[in-house]
């Protein structure tokens, strides 16, 4: 039985006085996509990097293909890709030929002119890094990551600033890389990306798992219930709405004119809500049956406030 990709046990990592990191636990299984996610400064970035190597743990094990990242780097570091966002790259250097030098590091890479024209960066092979679109930034960057055929690939962001014929690309080549038994560990802000992508989701805040599982578990409605969602007007007394429906609905302004109403949704229920906003004298916009996307998810456990 071959050894978790990645496995993580009662990681801690502190920064002087602030615990980014918590005590974390994660096992990621070989062929995988995972998604981990939280909002800014929970810890997930400081996760990635410790399992990369780049940065010691305080307490707690890490191991990365069965390796410990810092005392065996030297052997793990031919195996895993790693994509930081941001680039990383000289920013006089050319496209071609950075995708070329990190070539020429690996034992067996892919054909770098092959990975640049599936990443569609063929026609830019001889601009500088520096006048690289972000967009076009974030694809060299990925592809660097994936030249040396990992077998474990850390993608920080992989989409950003990419615009939707670009990202939709990257989708399908994380799809192929998952087809062909690589695993991949993504953080990412977008929630439609994790949902579309990954087998598996791990939310974190404060340094701690406080959610995992599959996406469809993890956004499964309970048997008993479901919900209503519908825009409209904000403002609207919700009390009154609650008071129409039968005991045990709860009603409530999730944002500014967006409205949920949690219980079991039949017939009736619905010409209750419809009859109830043309009471109002207002339209019930984008309503829609059906159970809670990723998003309403992550915000229901990591709060709705922005963080810095």
């Amino acid at each position: 039985m071959s050894t978790p990709a990645v496995e993580i046990t009662g990681l801690v990592k502190r920064y002087g006085a602030k615990t980014a990191v918590d005590g974390l636990d994660l096992k990621m299984d070989r062929g995988r996509l995972l998604a981990l996610l939280g909002p800014n400064g929970a810890g997930k970035t400081t996760t990635v990097e410790i399992c990369e190597g780049f940065r010691r743990a305080d307490s707690g094990s890490v191991r990365v293909l069965g390796l410990d990242p810092v005392r065996d780097g030297a052997a793990l570091r031919p195996r895993i890709g790693v994509m930081p966002q941001g680039g990383g790259a000289y920013p006089g250097v050319r496209a071609g030929e950075m995708l070329g030098l990190v070539a020429a590091c690996a034992a067996n890479p892919l054909d770098p002119a092959w990975l640049l024209d599936v990443l569609g960066l063929a026609p830019a092979r001889r601009t500088p890094f520096k006048r690289l679109s972000g967009g076009q930034q974030q694809r060299l960057s990925l592809a660097c990551a994936l030249v040396g055929r990992p077998e474990l690939v850390f993608l920080d962001e992989p989409t950003a600033g990419m615009d939707p014929q670009a990202r939709r690309l990257v989708w399908e080549l994380l799809g192929a890389l998952r087809a062909d038994g690589v695993s991949v560990l993504l953080t990412t802000h977008l929630m439609e990306e994790a949902e579309a992508l990954a087998d598996d989701v791990v939310i974190v805040d404060n340094g701690r798992v406080i959610a995992e599982g599959t996406p469809s578990a993890l956004t499964a409605d309970d048997a008993d219930t479901a919900q209503l969602r519908f825009k409209a007007r904000g403002g609207l007394d919700t009390d009154l709405l609650s008071a129409a429906l039968p005991e045990g609905y709860h009603v409530k302004e999730s944002a500014p004119g967006s409205y949920q109403v949690s219980g079991k949704v039949n017939p009736q229920v619905v010409s209750t809500v419809t009859a109830w906003c043309a009471q109002q004298g207002v339209l019930a916009e984008e309503l829609h049956v059906g159970k809670r996307d990723l998003e309403e998810v992550f915000l229901e456990l990591t709060g709705r406030e922005l963080r810095s």
